[in-house]
């Protein structure tokens, strides 16, 4: 009986890692065993990189904050604390875009704040 190599199987195998390594440069694309390398450590910082973005955008949220707290006549931390104290709960990302798209409204909230 002759020996079965289970073709089919190992040919999607290979062909779905040099898929994932599509646009890669030289024998990271073509050599699959250079490929399943590169391939393995581009998911290894995806899922490591999801994380920080979250990180980021929220240092980035924060620090949109404070600047427009500052033009404001306050610092972050005391804006912050002062709807924490009113009891308004407005998460970072919401008071960043409207620092950035409406001023004016992110003004009266400083205002709000502060009385």
């Amino acid at each position: 009986m002759p020996r079965s190599k289970n073709k089919v199987a190992s040919h999607r195998r290979r062909k779905r890692i040099l898929q994932h390594a599509k646009g890669y440069w030289g024998a990271r694309s073509k050599v699959l065993t250079v490929a399943k390398n590169h391939v393995e450590k581009g998911w290894t910082h995806a899922y490591r990189d999801r994380k920080l973005k979250k990180r980021t955008f929220r240092q980035l949220w924060i620090v949109r904050i404070n600047a427009a707290a500052r033009d404001n006549g306050t610092t972050y931390s005391r804006l912050i604390s002062a709807l924490n104290k009113k009891g308004v709960d407005i998460n970072r990302k919401v008071l960043a875009s409207l620092a950035v798209e409406n001023p004016s409204a992110f003004t009266e909230i400083v205002k709000f704040s502060a009385n």
